[in-house]
């Protein structure tokens, strides 16, 4: 659907967030704003218009559409996160504050651990709102911050624009690369001009890892093989913390970090170890108490809507918003502690 300001009709079967937040007074009310970058509501909702199975179904294009269109952003916040319009978020990236010695030295459940945030420029749109111009400008000032890093997170920037084939099918055997997104993306307008602009870094270690311009301007990923969640976690923190030097993260005291996707928003963060669990799988409403109680998602190990491999799952951290980094990562922690005392006791019998 293009802008033609006319309330949108969602199939009967249709669950998104969008449809049950958007009646036709909010729309009334909402479709001849638009945001100072010229973000309009029909841009908003493009994405779950066009694809009636999204969840959510809404993105931002800048900081301001969170206030602009807030009466149909703050019931899906809070139905979301269970934070309400006058909440305010608190950060904590301090590691020390992380009580995580490693819950699997002899590597036998833990595969790998991987913490990764998303993290968009202050006083930018967004990525759905963003101008070419503006975007190139992004890679140029992220791509010279990164260049810049020295001891373990130095590496090189790989521009996706001209990228060789043999570089290509490097970065695609590390399952470094990331494609165009998906169709709830391209409806969001995060395709725009693929691939100018984006481009992924590394370091020479292969534990660090920042995307530019996928569906955040930053996406800042820091992972190892095992279960050292500590030191995965302070390896990000170095690196956010270096890159904050040189620039300015969008940041509101009431929504945390800003994100296009509004589940994102808060910490922006998703922790996660993938774990071998073949007994305590067999017992699924077992592994589901334990991973509810910690607040946590089981994803099969390509993701989310994939399947396991020999008993192997991706876990990771639910909660986002009005929860601090340091507790995302605790609870992650707490509940694979959880889930191999249980699969141990399961061995045993």
């Amino acid at each position: 659907m293009s802008d033609t300001n006319e309330y949108p009709h969602f199939p009967s079967d249709c669950k998104s967030l969008l449809s049950k937040y958007l009646t036709k007074e909010v729309y009334t009310q909402l479709k001849d704003k638009t945001t100072p970058s010229g973000f309009t509501l029909d841009e908003a909702i493009a994405s779950g218009v066009q694809n009636s199975d999204s969840g959510i179904g809404v993105y931002a294009g800048d900081i301001e559409s969170y206030t602009t269109f807030s009466a149909l952003f703050d019931p899906i916040i809070e139905e979301y996160h269970g934070f309400s319009k006058t909440d305010s978020h608190i950060s904590n990236l301090n590691p020390n504050d992380l009580k995580a010695p490693n819950p699997d030295p002899e590597n036998k459940y833990i595969v790998s651990t991987r913490i990764r945030v998303g993290r968009n420029i202050a006083n930018l749109p967004l990525g759905p709102a963003i101008s070419n111009e503006q975007r190139d400008n992004v890679e140029n000032q992220v791509s010279q911050a990164l260049n810049a890093l020295e001891g373990s997170l130095k590496g090189k920037y790989y521009p996706l624009d001209g990228m060789s084939e043999e570089i290509s099918q490097k970065l695609i055997s590390d399952h470094f690369l990331f494609k165009a997104g998906d169709r709830f993306l391209e409806a969001a307008g995060l395709n725009r001009n693929w691939p100018k602009g984006r481009g992924i870094y590394h370091n020479d270690e292969k534990t660090f890892l920042v995307w530019v311009n996928e569906e955040d301007q930053l996406r800042i990923i820091s992972m190892q093989k095992g279960g050292d969640i500590k030191e995965v976690f302070q390896r990000l923190t170095d690196a956010i913390s270096k890159i904050e030097e040189k620039i300015e993260f969008s940041y509101s005291e009431h929504l945390g970090y800003i994100t296009s996707c509004p589940t994102n928003l808060g910490t922006a963060m998703r922790a996660s170890v993938h774990i071998k669990v073949p007994n305590l799988s067999k017992d699924y409403t077992r592994f589901e108490e334990i991973t509810n109680k910690y607040h946590l998602q089981i994803r099969g190990i390509n993701g989310e809507h994939s399947q396991s491999v020999g008993g192997i799952y991706d876990i990771s951290n639910k909660r986002r918003l009005g929860v601090t980094e340091v507790q995302c990562v605790q609870d992650m922690y707490d509940g694979v502690v959880q889930l191999i005392k249980r699969e141990k006791e399961l061995e045993a019998k």
